[in-house]
């Protein structure tokens, strides 16, 4: 395995594949394929809502036995759309893995996703369960009220000069319910106030992320930047605004018909973004899964613990796959 002995990540790659999906609502969405083209295929899917792809993102699969596809949710990344916000929901994204998987002739894959990422990855697999041979599940993001509840407001106690400095262009009167003020002025209000909203988000993501209150300003310094920050908050606030378009019940209990479905759950045991009582939950709710505690690691992907739990879990769950046990 060609595996950088600094990171744990697997040889930077190019794709051997890469376009986009035809045009549907508006939306261009871009997919890249990694790796053999005759491996076995996996899924990545990015969290946010309204983040991307990365090239580091393709290091986590081993190029001599995956074929990795990586895509761009609409409005994200290399994507496009006419409007950003038109027809943009978990349903539709998931219309859109279906699309991508028929598209390149794959009949089933292991998806792989984290945060936001995974929580799509559940929602994908209890719409789509044949069309998964197993899943790898990093920092779950249920998009539940308590969980926005933690991220927007309880957290404070573990960070209350970053709070500070989230809520200061808030009103006092706002800030019992901060995550719906963000969401409604960063859709609804002046260019200039939506990036000074968007930015203090992404200052606090950032601390929580760092574990740190003296993370360094992260604003953006060129309009290029600029318009990637403004586009990921209008579509993570379209989204939380509606709890990530889940079922009104939520997706812990639609989780059953999951039983027959290898699901490896994977959680920093100091992630202060998505509390590890989520993958917790979701463990109980599918014994069948095997959960791993990854300690001392946080919500970031590319913390050491976290890139060699991933790295392997991925690359056994692969290897798995390629020798299936003779019943």
């Amino acid at each position: 395995m060609h595996i950088e002995n600094t990171s744990g990540l697997f040889a930077p790659i190019a794709p051997f594949h890469h376009g986009h999906l035809p045009e549907e609502d508006g939306h261009l969405v871009y997919f890249e394929e990694c790796g053999n083209p005759k491996g076995v295929p996996v899924i990545f899917l990015h969290g946010g809502p309204g983040s991307g792809c990365s090239p580091r993102h393709r290091q986590f699969f081993d190029p001599h036995k995956c074929r990795a596809v990586l895509f761009d949710q609409r409005g994200c990344g290399r994507s496009s759309a006419k409007d950003l916000l038109f027809a943009n929901d978990t349903p539709h994204l998931i219309h859109d893995m279906e699309r991508l998987r028929k598209h390149l002739n794959i009949n089933t894959w292991l998806v792989v996703g984290g945060s936001w990422g995974a929580g799509l990855a559940l929602a994908y697999a209890k719409q789509h369960p044949q069309a998964l041979t197993g899943a790898v599940l990093r920092n779950t993001f249920l998009s539940r009220q308590s969980d926005l509840q933690w991220f927007f407001q309880d957290a404070k106690q573990l960070m209350p000069q970053a709070w500070d400095a989230l809520v200061a262009h808030i009103p006092e009167h706002f800030r019992n319910d901060v995550c719906q003020y963000l969401c409604r002025h960063i859709l609804e209000s002046d260019r200039s106030t939506a990036l000074q909203l968007a930015n203090s988000w992404s200052q606090w993501e950032n601390a929580l992320l760092q574990r740190s209150s003296t993370v360094l300003s992260t604003a953006p310094a060129s309009p290029q930047e600029t318009e990637t920050l403004l586009s990921k908050f209008k579509i993570q606030s379209h989204y939380l605004q509606n709890l990530c378009f889940f079922p009104k019940e939520g997706l812990l209990p639609c989780l059953k018909n999951l039983g027959g479905i290898e699901i490896d759950l994977l959680h920093g045991t100091l992630d202060w973004v998505c509390r590890p009582e989520t993958s917790w939950e979701i463990h109980h709710q599918l014994p069948h899964s095997r959960l791993q505690w990854v300690n001392p690691a946080g919500h970031g992907l590319f913390e050491p613990p976290m890139v060699l739990s991933m790295t392997n879990t991925i690359s056994q769950r692969v290897s798995a796959l390629e020798h299936p046990s003779v019943a």
